[in-house]
C-alpha cells in the first residue's frame, strides 16, 4: 500500500471485516470519529494507522487481534 488509502477502500477493508466504526476503530487504536474522517475524505491515516489498515487488507482484522 502507497502513501495514501482510497476512502472507499478504507470502508471497503471495515466492512469486509463486518465490524463498526467503533470497533474498527479500537484495533487501529483511533477514535471512531477519525475512521468516519478516513472514510468522508476528510482526513487520510498516516504513520501507524496507515501500516496497520494495510496489515489490515491483506490479511485481515485478525492479523492484529
Amino acid at each position: 500500500m502507497s502513501g495514501s488509502v482510497a476512502p472507499k477502500a478504507i470502508q471497503a477493508i471495515r466492512e469486509r471485516a463486518g465490524v463498526s466504526h467503533a470497533v474498527f476503530a479500537n484495533f487501529l487504536n483511533v477514535k471512531a470519529k477519525r475512521v468516519s474522517e478516513w472514510e468522508r475524505g476528510e482526513k487520510k491515516p498516516s504513520g501507524p494507522s496507515l501500516r496497520l489498515l494495510s496489515l489490515v487488507k491483506t490479511k485481515g482484522l485478525e492479523a492484529i487481534t
